[in-house]
């Protein structure tokens, strides 16, 4: 607070400007509120596929070949893989294509047992939780015996991978 005094000294009158503090006493008080923070996290997932490349077929035995599809999904978050028919055949039966349109029947299966067929219909895909990590799962083929009309050379095919989560 300022003040202004008048001091009189004999005949002289003074005028003090200064300040002097004021020795009220000023009560504090808080109020406080807060902040609602939200945040949603939602599923993503990422996949990728090795090739499978099966060894040398004769056409008298069992040719097992392995790929390995790489799962990269939210933690906790639930997917489905389904594997497509590939270019011919069922997904119970799957065909590559080679010389001069012959063809060789395979499959793609859930287990190395090769009794579950992998396709992309209900109770024919393989299911998951995601972790954050990346998550190997193992898609097991077969080159059935007895395939002696094939004809020599190369065989391929293409099965398209779908992750639903």
């Amino acid at each position: 607070m300022s003040s202004q005094r008048l001091f009189k000294v004999g005949a002289m009158s003074l005028l003090c400007l200064g300040s002097f503090a004021a020795s009220q006493a000023y009560a504090a008080g808080t109020a406080t509120s807060s902040i609602a923070v939200t945040a949603t996290v939602e599923s993503a997932c990422a996949i990728s596929a090795t090739p499978l490349a099966f060894t040398a077929f004769t056409g008298t035995a069992v040719v097992d070949g392995e790929a390995t599809l790489t799962v990269t999904c939210s933690n906790a978050a639930d997917y489905v893989i389904g594997l497509g028919a590939g270019t011919g055949g069922t997904a119970a039966q799957r065909v590559m294509t080679g010389p001069a349109g012959a063809t060789l029947n395979y499959g793609l299966y859930q287990e190395a047992a090769h009794t579950t067929s992998w396709g992309d219909t209900t109770g024919t895909t393989v299911g998951g939780t995601g972790t954050g990590a990346a998550q190997d799962i193992t898609v097991y083929g077969e080159i059935a015996a007895n395939q002696l009309t094939s004809s020599v050379g190369d065989y391929t095919d293409t099965v398209a991978v779908t992750i639903t989560y």
